[in-house]
């Protein structure tokens, strides 16, 4: 039987990972279409809303692989699968390809997914989404994530933070799975409309978010979590493709 292809919405790098338990690390990015979540504040619409579904393209593993090792010069970086929410695509084979060439994969989800080849991951970033989003948390989906992990990849919890309501979520979340890392981001108030390249970005906002969301975890002494910004968004604003 032959594989089943994988939407993918844009293939770039390399580049820095520019968030999370990965950030500065260079990678190149398999960003796959399509979510079955539609955050409010979403910065990758390209990826999720279905009105872009014409231009994702059905690719093959071996179509994709050609096109990680043009990008990377064969240098087994690492490659982030991200979306959309990437747990929606068949990428089993694509991981089994990459790490058979010794590359590592790193992928981010909302939890809502799970899926068997989650063990296969080399870094699994679990990140559900807070009240802002205007979603809902299926912790029993989120549950069933790690439990299809298992000990395989290293995993952390990720949680965007826009406002009080989305900081007690984070420490609700990190006290439900205190076994895991976890890393707080500020949000980005000025997402790109997903048919713009190079949207303008309020970098001022976004650091003086940064600076409350820090100054509120020392307050707190909340010592076991991780505040980092979006690097990418803070060198290229909204730049897709970076």
């Amino acid at each position: 039987m032959s594989e089943a292809p994988i939407r993918v919405s844009e293939i770039f790098g390399p580049t820095i990972q520019g968030e999370g338990i990965l950030i500065g690390l260079p990678t190149i990015f398999v960003r796959t279409g399509g979510c079955d979540y539609r955050c409010s504040w979403c910065d990758t619409l390209h990826a999720v809303d279905s009105d872009y579904r014409d231009q994702w393209r059905p690719m093959s593993v071996d179509e994709i692989w050609q096109e990680v090792t043009r990008l990377s010069g064969g240098k087994s970086l690492t490659i982030s699968l991200s979306g959309g929410n990437p747990a929606i695509q068949p990428l089993g084979p694509l991981i089994a390809c990459g790490h058979a060439e010794g590359y590592r994969f790193a992928l981010e989800t909302q939890g809502s997914l799970a899926r068997e080849w989650f063990a296969e991951l080399d870094v699994l970033v679990l990140s559900p989404k807070p009240p802002s989003s205007g979603m809902a948390t299926d912790w029993i989906a989120f549950d069933d994530c790690l439990r299809m992990a298992g000990d395989g990849p290293q995993i952390a919890l990720k949680i965007v933070i826009f406002d009080d309501l989305d900081y007690e979520y984070a420490r609700d979340a990190a006290a439900r799975y205190p076994q895991l890392p976890v890393y707080l981001q500020p949000g980005n108030h000025t997402p790109p409309p997903a048919d713009a390249e190079d949207a303008i970005v309020d970098i001022d906002g976004i650091v003086e978010r940064m600076r409350w969301l820090v100054e509120k975890v020392s307050n707190d002494r909340w010592f076991e979590a991780r505040v980092l910004p979006q690097l990418h968004v803070i060198i290229w604003g909204n730049r897709r493709g970076v």
